[in-house]
This record gives C-alpha cells, structure tokens and sequence, in this order.
C-alpha cells in the first residue's frame, strides 16, 4: 500500500487559493507561520488489482466507475442533496490519481498481508458520512478528505499518528479520523463475542518493522 501527500489545490485554480486563505486565517488566530497544507490518498495492491483510496467533492469527477462507495454532505448535512455539495469516498479499482505528478516526495510504502489490505480496501464502505468541514469535538478537528485515510489506517491497527506530511507541512482532518476510528462502539457487543484488535505492526519502505 502507498500512502501519497499532495499539495492541497494541487491541478486547480480555486481551491489553491481558498486553501492558502484558510491556512492564513487560522495560522494568524493561532499565532504560528502559515504552512503548506497536503492532501492524503492511498493505493491499495490486493489480488493482482490495484485500488485508488481517496475522498473528494462529487463535481468535476469522471463519468466513469469510479468505485464510490459512499457520499456526504459538504459544510451543511441538508446542502447534501445538491451535487456541488456533496463529496465522494471511493475505491476505484486500477483507477486514476489525478495528482500524483504533483506528490511532494515518493510515497509511503506500507506493506501489508492481503488480509489486511483486503480488509482496508472493504473498509472503505463502512466509513461515516459525517459531514466535511464540521469539527469532530473528540480532536477539536474537521471532517475532510483527509480523516478517511487516518480513519482507514487506525481502523486496521496502523497508527495513523506516526505518519506526517512531507516538508514540515499540516494534513487538516487527521487528528479528526483518529479520533472517529477510536470512539467506543455505541452497539454493545453480543454476549459470548469478543472484540479484536490488530497489533500495529507493519513494514514501510525502508524495511524498518514498526
């Protein structure tokens, strides 16, 4: 699996600059430098096929399949039902990554069982479609594209907080994927069921076993 870091607004002319205006505001009520803001996807090699993992708004997309496997509502759960505010988590099988030419650095390689990368790749579905840009109150964070992909990672034992965005940048909704995947279930669990968690560990690129 190949976690990817890309300049958010990255191949846009709108979204470059309503990001960079965001970071400003918030660097200033922080008191802090603006840093440069990233973007998450991943692809996931499984059974000789290989999936794109990202989250992204619903417009502008190609007509093709792209293996979406669940939409949301953008800044306001009732604008979901209009296409320009909503946005789309897939899984889109031997699909396109429209930014990878402009990824900081190479990416991240993890490598996986194919249980586990089956079982991350399957995840992608059950996913919450809570709305993006509302604050997730367990990290004082917002839901966005980002928090599907530390979502995915916690979910499957990978620890998410190990891994950071290249060039002292931010990665934006990180902290609130964590804090998603690690909320006590609200269904109790069934007498005589058990409960499993995946131990965190797993080989990045530079053979190093974390």
């Amino acid at each position: 699996m190949d976690l990817w870091w890309l300049p958010v607004g990255a191949g846009g002319h709108v979204v470059v600059h309503t990001s960079r205006w965001w970071e400003l505001i918030v660097a200033r009520r922080e008191h802090r430098r603006p840093e440069p803001l990233f973007h998450a996807a991943l692809e996931v090699f499984v059974d000789s096929r290989r999936y794109v993992i990202e989250m992204t708004p619903a417009w502008g997309q190609p007509r093709a399949d792209r293996g979406v496997a669940v939409t949301g509502p953008v800044g306001l759960r009732p604008l979901g039902r209009l296409r320009a505010f909503r946005y789309e988590v897939r899984a889109w099988r031997d699909g396109i990554l429209p930014d990878r030419a402009s990824a900081v650095g190479p990416p991240v390689t993890i490598r996986l069982d194919a249980a586990r990368a089956r079982a991350l790749r399957d995840d992608v579905s059950r996913v919450p479609a809570l709305t993006w840009g509302r604050r997730v109150p367990e990290a004082d964070d917002m839901w966005n594209s980002n928090s599907l992909i530390a979502w995915l990672l916690t979910r499957r034992g990978l620890a998410a907080e190990w891994f950071h965005p290249p060039d002292g940048g931010r990665a934006p909704g990180w902290a609130a994927g964590i804090a998603v995947a690690t909320r006590p279930p609200t269904v109790p669990t069934p007498p005589g069921t058990s409960m499993t968690t995946f131990a965190p560990s797993f080989v990045l690129s530079t053979g190093a076993v974390i």
